[in-house]
């Protein structure tokens, strides 16, 4: 008889183990194909891992193993949906991660192929029929048979759906002067862009490619100030790919910056890029993936997944604002591209290329060490200067007028004069919503999310109260603790804000971008695109409009806020703060024209945000690396952090201090333990939770003792936990 390992669908690691199935259908069963079985009498989606010839009968294997061998129900895929390559990088991922096998390919796959029930019901492959002549005999034909049958002829092939007159087609099918031919198509439609004119690099540009290219070390830093030309780099580089025979894959943070880097690479290297990212519709992602797994593209170009895009002969890795914390994902498995980078790189040879005005401590350090190849660009492509920075105190009443307690004057003031001269501006907050929490003016509540425990926040557009963690929403006009109709709305968002300007700005027109906005597809893209053909004057928004963005006709850029962030319970809180300020003032004065920035805080004497106005990367590198190295987080240590939850506080408080207790006992050298502590989103869908941070330079005995306690904690379903190695906030 032949079974079947198979790894069900679900994430959970108590099934991160092979079930076995019995395979009883003729065709030879394929290693990494999906097949449909009954599991805990639901019909799931399970994944091949071995197929085993036993030459027992089905008694005997039951009897000898103490177990019933259900059949497989049917095999979904005819090919296996990984290629060897992928497959190994996804066994490299899920033990790097220790996240389930499963999970991982979850990640990896678009919907349609992904190992989940609901994967059956998404689109496939998606053909079209064309007409194309037979054979020529057309003696018996009316004129208007024979004028379709011409315009077929002599288009060689015709989309069928474009002729309009059914009866004639039968007719010509039917006499056999015709055929259907069907042809896969791709959903997803590149613009047509005129094809650029060749760019003539700088010195500066000329010297990072020759580098990068010249380099014996896999991994390159380019330290480039906003506006140093970092995109040319790249496209130089993947042009050079091209003629060595390889591929590239250029990641970026956000999105909304795919829309213009998609325009750069289908200017210079047309139908030869792919796209891959969220705002593809799944039909969409299907037929790029099928396009890069063919062989089809020789760029890919996407957001945090495309990572994983199944792209043959890879030379090059381009990471852009490698700074970005979007590319932690925070979810099973809890991945960062630029490790899966390295372990790709570390698989077949090609070379990765981390980009950013604002490198991460990590990145930086390397460099400095001579790990990475560091290249470094201190002027713009322009020599344009950068921005002048004005840091406002909100906390001084001269700087405040009575129409907007906001809005400072100056910023009132900069925003009148750019208006005036037709010039546009953004302003940055980095929170969504109209106001960051409601309060109760009779019991000084705080009204928070059921399922989280934190605050909600109020939207003004639907007049109700979200949970930015879980998306819990509801409307209410009380208080829930005390019935108290008296409540307060406490500080703002993005709403607000757009509230503001069209109040103190009557005339002109504002865009808003922002979490919320962007939830409708393709919106983001129209936005960014109306504020780039200068269709409007304002764009205020979140971090999605601070990084990597190039508006010609930006002169100045307002923070309203610099001090969020810097409260946040997070080691990284600081650098996250530096980076966000630095880049958004970095969309100032691009092109032709100087630039002004405007920061308003309610900390003006704080380091951080003096640092980020002066663009002095240099100097917040150098402090926040000896604090790193005094409080001992990366990259002087490694952490790896636990979460425990269950709906019984009493076992998730036991089984987190008997963790603790267990890892303290370890005595490993170089080990500290953070913990068990309540998390700053203390609930999750009202599950108790607790935390443990363990900071650590030598992985050996800590991992080993984290693979074990999985297994452990397999028997107790009533308690869950999720590992995330190298997590960028805990």
């Amino acid at each position: 008889m032949v079974l079947a390992e198979v790894l069900i669908e679900r994430s959970a690691n108590a099934l991160n183990r092979p079930f076995t199935y019995l395979y009883t259908f003729s065709k030879p069963l394929k290693i990494g194909v999906r097949v449909l079985v009954s599991f805990a009498r639901k019909e799931v989606v399970a994944y091949v891992v071995n197929v085993i010839n036993d030459n027992r009968s089905v008694d005997e294997y039951e009897k000898d193993s103490g177990f019933k061998l259900y059949k497989i129900k049917s095999v979904i895929d005819e090919e296996p949906i990984l290629n060897n390559e992928m497959l190994q990088l996804a066994k490299l991922v899920s033990s790097y991660y220790l996240s389930p096998f499963v999970s991982v390919l979850q990640a990896m796959l678009p919907p349609s192929l992904k190992p989940k029930y609901s994967a059956l019901s998404k689109p496939k492959i998606h053909y079209e029929k064309y007409l194309v002549v037979n054979n020529e005999n057309v003696s018996s034909l009316t004129k208007k048979q024979l004028e379709v049958f011409n315009i077929i002829k002599n288009n060689k092939e015709t989309l069928k759906s474009t002729i309009t007159s059914k009866s004639i087609i039968d007719k010509l099918l039917e006499k056999n002067l015709i055929k259907e031919v069907l042809k896969e198509e791709s959903r997803f439609k590149v613009p047509e862009y005129l094809k650029e004119k060749q760019k003539i690099l700088t010195s500066d540009q000329e010297n990072a490619v020759k580098e990068i290219l010249e380099t014996d070390k896999k991994v390159s830093l380019i330290e480039g100030v906003t506006g140093s030309g970092k995109t040319e780099i790249y496209l130089k580089l993947c042009e050079a790919m091209i003629k060595q025979g390889k591929t590239a894959i250029i990641l970026v943070p956000e999105i909304s910056l795919t829309s213009i880097m998609m325009e750069y690479y289908v200017r210079r290297f047309k139908n030869d890029v792919a796209i891959l990212h969220s705002e593809l519709t799944a039909a969409e992602k299907y037929d790029e993936y099928r396009k890069i797994a063919n062989g089809k593209a020789k760029i890919v170009i996407g957001a945090r997944s495309a990572i994983f895009a199944p792209i043959s002969n890879l030379g090059l890795i381009i990471i852009d604002e490698e700074h970005s914390e979007s590319y932690k994902q925070d979810v099973l498995p809890a991945y960062h591209a630029k490790e899966i980078a390295f372990i790709r790189s570390k698989q077949i040879g090609c070379k990765i290329v981390l980009g950013s005005a604002t490198p991460s401590l990590e990145s930086k350090a390397r460099a400095e060490k001579g790990i990475y190849k560091h290249i470094l660009i201190k002027e713009r492509i322009n020599k344009q200067a950068l921005p002048k920075t004005y840091i406002v105190n909100m906390l001084d009443a001269n700087n405040l007028s009575h129409d907007s307690r906001i809005i400072s004057n100056l910023l009132f003031n900069k925003i009148k004069e750019r208006l005036d001269k037709k010039e546009q501006i953004i302003l940055l907050v980095n929170r969504r919503g109209f106001s960051t929490s409601i309060m109760c003016r009779e019991c000084g509540n705080i009204i928070k999310c059921d399922n989280c425990g934190v605050p909600l926040i109020y939207h003004d557009s639907d007049k109700s109260l979200k949970c930015h963690h879980c998306g819990h929403s509801l409307k209410l006009d009380k208080c829930p603790a005390c019935g108290s109709k008296f409540l307060s709305r406490i500080g703002f968002g993005t709403e607000k804000i757009e509230k503001e300007i069209n109040k103190l700005f009557p005339h002109a027109k504002t865009l808003r971008l922002d979490g919320d906005v962007a939830k409708k597809r393709t919106t983001t893209f129209r936005i960014l695109d109306t504020f780039r053909n200068r269709q409007a004057d304002i764009l205020i928004g979140t971090q999605m409009i601070a990084k990597g963005h190039d508006f010609p006709n930006v002169t100045l850029v307002g923070i309203v806020l610099a001090d969020i962030g810097l409260s946040l319970p997070s080691f990284r809180n600081r650098e996250i703060v530096f980076t966000l300020i630095t880049q958004a003032i970095g969309r100032s004065g691009r092109d032709k024209l100087i630039g002004e920035a405007v920061v308003q805080t309610y900390l003006p004497n704080s380091k951080v945000i003096k640092q980020a106005a002066d663009q002095d990367y240099h100097a917040f590198y150098n402090e926040e690396m000896s604090i790193r190295k005094l409080t001992q987080y990366p990259p002087y240590t490694y952490l790896v952090s636990l979460t425990l939850k269950s709906k019984n506080e009493d076992l998730v408080n036991d089984y987190s201090s008997l963790i603790v207790h267990e890892l303290n006992n370890l005595k490993i050298t170089g080990v500290t333990i953070l913990g068990p502590s309540t998390p700053y989103i203390p609930y999750d869908n009202k599950l108790f939770i607790k935390t443990i941070l363990i900071k650590y330079k030598n992985e050996e005995k800590i991992r080993k003792y984290i693979e074990n306690l999985l297994i452990t904690l397999q028997n107790k379903p009533a308690l869950s936990i999720q590992v995330n190695v190298d997590p960028y906030d805990f």
